[in-house]
């Protein structure tokens, strides 16, 4: 298994990177897609929020049968799979001219999505126990370069050959994602004679393990502490000031100071979870990343803004990266796969939920508040590990 494991890593870390790269690329703007060229013009952010939500909430829902098959049958085929498909639906967006039409093929994205978390999968069981950490931490770079690149070529595609040939560009490269994932990744001990699970028989299992448990809870509130501000952002440098027409230029930049800085700081907080354990990295980057969110209330030029989500993100980096080498060490090989799929229906019902909440919050409040009330969110969960770390 030593030959083939840190090969197999690069080569998920590939696909991981165009996937992400293709994801970002296109998402971040929709706002200001969804007001451009679907002539949406009255309650934008509630109609952002939802473009973004419906889409985790189909993927929320299908994922523990996805997660089943690819314990039966394995990780690789559901690459494959989600692959093909997010770049069949990448190239039919750009064909849309209606905004229900849209939010349709934004359903049909979640319920074949599933790429990363396969990809997270395979790699957290073919990796050998103490790399693991190490191996997620390294593959939490990967969709941070993505994030980081996504955005940049957004916002210049964007600016120069409208929204709408964004999503030509994600067909694109999520089609080389797909072809790496099938001619490169590889899978080993796979037990296929094993009967296939029930949904029902999974959830009992998960529930039974009280930590499993608890990171399930982690990783669905940090992922909506990411989310509730995802369709107010753009939004937000627009009413900074940034002309409409640079918006998406601006937008992407401060989008991908989040993962500039994941890039960074995710190898690190790898190495020293290692050391410290990955329980103590959590608490770190959760109370760092509240009283980053907290900060940026006080900032109204995008550039001091864009330089607070870096600092934010240099603590974020290790959140998610941690709660996946926790999962590991808390769930018995042969249920990984339907654990990492558990993991991506909490991330996926938080990420669906948070769009929606932050488009009515912004809709509501002025969008600066969001950062507060994140903020508290984030200081109130690494409260909670705290009280619970015993338990983990």
């Amino acid at each position: 298994m030593n030959f083939s494991w840190k090969r197999n890593l690069v080569v998920l870390w590939i696909g991981v990177f165009f996937c992400s790269t293709a994801y970002s690329i296109s998402i971040p703007f929709l706002p200001i897609y969804l007001n451009t060229e679907l002539g949406v013009t009255d309650r934008l952010e509630i109609w952002s929020g939802v473009a973004f939500g419906i889409t985790f909430l189909a993927s929320a829902l299908i994922s523990p049968f996805w997660g089943s098959l690819a314990d039966k049958y394995g990780r690789k085929p559901m690459l494959i799979r989600s692959g093909f498909s997010l770049a069949v639906l990448y190239f039919l967006n750009y064909f849309v001219n209606d905004p229900y039409a849209f939010l349709v093929l934004r359903v049909f994205q979640g319920l074949l999505a599933g790429f990363v978390p396969a990809a997270i999968a395979l790699v957290g069981t073919n990796t050998p126990e103490e790399k693991t950490g190490y191996a997620l931490s390294i593959m939490a770079t990967s969709g941070a370069t993505g994030s980081i690149i996504g955005p940049l070529i957004g916002g210049v595609v964007s600016h120069y050959y409208g929204n709408r040939s964004a999503f030509l560009f994600s067909a694109v490269v999520v089609l080389i994602s797909a072809l790496i994932a099938t001619i490169g990744a590889k899978e080993h001990k796979l037990n296929s004679s094993a009967p296939r699970s029930h949904i029902k028989d999974d959830l009992k299992v998960a529930f039974a393990n009280k930590p499993f448990v608890l990171l399930l809870g982690m990783v669905a509130l940090s992922s909506f502490s990411i989310m509730i501000l995802e369709p107010l952002i753009t939004v937000y440098v627009m009413e900074m000031g940034v002309d409409r027409n640079n918006a998406s230029l601006t937008s992407g930049i401060v989008f991908s100071a989040v993962g500039i800085a994941t890039v960074v700081m995710a190898p690190q907080w790898g190495r020293i979870g290692s050391r410290i354990g990955f329980g103590k990295v959590l608490f770190i980057g959760l109370l760092g990343s509240g009283i980053g969110n907290i900060l940026q209330f006080f900032v109204t030029d995008f550039v001091g803004f864009g330089v607070l989500r870096f600092a934010y993100g240099l603590f974020y980096a290790g959140v998610l990266p941690s709660i996946n080498a926790m999962i590991v060490q808390v769930t018995e090989r042969d249920f990984r796969g339907r654990a990492f799929s558990l993991n991506q229906s909490a991330s996926q019902l938080a990420t669906m939920a948070g769009p929606i909440l932050g488009g009515m919050l912004g809709y509501l409040l002025p969008i600066r508040w969001v950062f507060i009330i994140n903020g508290i969110m984030l200081l109130l969960a690494a409260l909670l590990l705290y009280s619970k770390a015993r338990a983990i």
